[in-house]
């Protein structure tokens, strides 16, 4: 069993739970969400001195401001091979753009595990970070999201209006 540490960070979504273990991140939770809702056993100590944490907690902090387009803390998410590798794929979704679980698939390299996607996508421990909110359906509708599809809608909307236009 992984020796595990939180931390809170407030976002101008609310109150972010963050969980690392010695190798890096492995969860965010969302405001009111507790370790044990993740299927964590046992408690997870809050600790103020852990680097991954304090990185994590700033990197948030730069993307809600709109400086941080993309995250480079160690991630240590827990999951089948399968999981893994659909997580992994979304952390190559550009800022402010959207693809689809069709599209997902196909970049990992398996065009037939569509719904398998969403599900694993279901499953990420680890939003925004690895931003599952970018996939959306094929016919352009905002599906599920640990968050709530308003909060999707929301990640969406920030991240476009903070987009930075090309000079013409």
């Amino acid at each position: 069993m992984k020796e595990l540490e939180k931390t809170t960070v407030d976002t101008p979504i609310g109150r972010l739970t963050l969980i690392a273990s010695s190798e890096g991140l492995t969860h965010i939770l969302f405001d009111g969400r507790e370790p044990a809702d993740e299927g964590l056993d046992g408690p997870v100590p809050t600790v103020v001195d852990n680097a991954i944490l304090n990185a994590a907690a700033s990197q948030l902090l730069e993307y809600f401001d709109g400086t941080r387009k993309e995250f480079d803390i160690p991630l240590d998410p827990s999951g089948t091979d399968f999981q893994v590798e659909a997580w992994m794929a979304l952390a190559d979704i550009p800022y402010g753009r959207t693809t689809t679980y069709a599209d997902q698939a196909e970049a990992i390299g398996r065009p037939n595990a569509v719904r398998a996607v969403g599900s694993a996508n279901g499953a990420n421990p680890i939003p925004i970070v690895l931003p599952c909110h970018r996939v959306i359906g094929s016919n352009g509708s905002l599906t599920g999201y640990a968050g709530g599809v308003d909060l999707k809608r929301r990640l969406l909307d920030m991240e476009r209006s903070q987009q930075t236009l090309p000079l013409a």
